[in-house]
């Protein structure tokens, strides 16, 4: 569920002014307590002000802009629409699937209907439930693109839009395909944007389409959960595989959300561990969408301990009480990290977040401790150290560069790794 409980948030949902349908549900769900996101966010929406809202995943963010949406959609009109009248985009599938969950729990007492489109599927399936009228769509751009085109689709009704992650939507490079779908929406409507970081493009996105916009910031921009505790396992590259079946095996982890930069990478880690006799699946842009389901499923049931990802797994999934994230490959992007930990401590609960890092990896490390403005405790695993006489390589494209094959290769390496000697870290 994307309401997540905080028991230090004081309050309750009622002295928001929410309607008697939507508390019903919420109280159906076990929940009694707002969180501040959702505090600060729902009477806002509720009086119709677009929103600017700085929120990270795990705050209850979803619900924040769900409940509020349902009841002004209610209260305008209690009679369904053949036209969509609220529209929520999301820059993943997952993301996408999730918040239309929430959608349909919170609005089940209530006479709308919602759809999710998104890419991989079929998409004469989804032109189907189009046919029949919905009053809630949630879409990523790619995908309702593609509606538009067949005119499937029709957006003349929108009342609410909702860009959700816009700050990873513009990571993904969507920005084209936003400002395309904004053109075609109607004007006088109401428009909420979530971001975990508020960088120069949210905000040039944001003064093109939001009027007078509220201003909520619930998280400090790029800071981490409170409940995550962060360490670093200095360790040669090649024996990362190693070290990481070592302390599944060893601490007894029973579910474990592991990030990879590359899809190769994931196959790779999650067959090794299949090999040491540890259930692991991956998780990235190559599965098909059904494939991409069973695996998050299986996850969440325990019938999987290790879930591999590439960064399309990072933002958007939803997963109660995730005790691990490790970072077997640091990104790239220093944000990147915060949003893949974000994954574990969320909503009040204990997390950890364990980096494997070796000598190539260790600019990364410095661009991720310089944006969160602190040094991460190192922690060197007995039996594992680093050997001190290798030399970083560079990475590219997310894979290293092994062997000099080319001219063009040696000359880059001795510059990277003149770099790497002069601040080569000392664990």
């Amino acid at each position: 569920m994307s309401l997540e409980k905080e028991k230090s948030a004081g309050g309750s949902f009622k002295e928001l002014g929410l309607i008697t349908e939507l508390l019903r549900a919420i109280e159906e769900e076990g929940y009694t307590e707002p969180t501040p996101v959702q505090r600060q966010a729902i009477p806002i929406i509720l009086e119709g002000a677009d929103l600017l809202a700085g929120s990270q995943t795990g705050t209850g963010k979803t619900a924040g802009f769900t409940l509020p949406l349902l009841q002004r959609l209610f209260i305008k009109s209690k009679e369904r629409s053949r036209a969509v009248r609220a529209l929520i985009l999301t820059p993943t599938r997952e993301l996408a699937s999730q918040i239309r969950e929430s959608v349909s729990t919170y609005g089940k007492h209530l006479p709308f209907r919602s759809s999710v489109v998104f890419g991989g599927v079929n998409i004469n399936t989804q032109i189907k439930e189009l046919r029949n009228g919905i009053d809630v769509l949630i879409a990523t751009p790619g995908r309702l693109l593609d509606h538009i085109s067949q005119k499937t689709v029709d957006l003349s009704k929108i009342e609410i839009l909702v860009l959700d992650e816009a700050d990873r939507m513009l990571d993904m490079g969507f920005i084209n395909d936003i400002r395309k779908i904004l053109a075609l929406l109607p004007k006088g409507r109401q428009n909420l944007l979530f971001s975990a970081t508020f960088s120069d493009e949210i905000k040039n996105l944001a003064r093109g389409f939001l009027n007078s916009p509220k201003l909520i910031e619930v998280t400090k921009q790029n800071s981490t959960a409170e409940g995550v505790s962060q360490v670093i396992h200095p360790v040669d590259s090649k024996r990362k595989k190693n070290l990481f079946s070592f302390l599944i095996k060893s601490k007894g982890w029973n579910q474990v959300l592991v990030f990879t930069r590359t899809k190769h990478g994931a196959n790779r880690l999650a067959q090794h561990l299949e090999d040491e006799g540890i259930q692991a699946v991956a998780i990235h842009g190559n599965k098909s969408q059904g494939a991409r389901t069973r695996a998050l499923a299986d996850f969440k049931a325990g019938a999987v301990k290790v879930l591999v990802a590439t960064d399309i797994a990072s933002r958007g999934l939803d997963i109660d009480q995730l005790p691990y994230v490790v970072n077997y490959e640091l990104p790239n992007i220093p944000e990147s990290y915060v949003h893949r930990i974000g994954r574990t401590g969320r909503a009040g609960n204990k997390g950890i977040a364990i980096s494997l890092v070796c000598i190539d990896e260790w600019e990364y490390l410095r661009d991720i401790e310089r944006l969160l403005k602190q040094n991460i405790p190192k922690e060197i695993i007995a039996g594992y150290e680093p050997d001190p006489k290798i030399k970083a390589e560079p990475i590219v494209n997310g894979s290293l560069f092994r062997g000099n094959q080319t001219r063009g290769r040696q000359s880059f390496n001795r510059s990277h790794n003149q770099r790497f000697t002069r601040n080569r870290p000392k664990f």
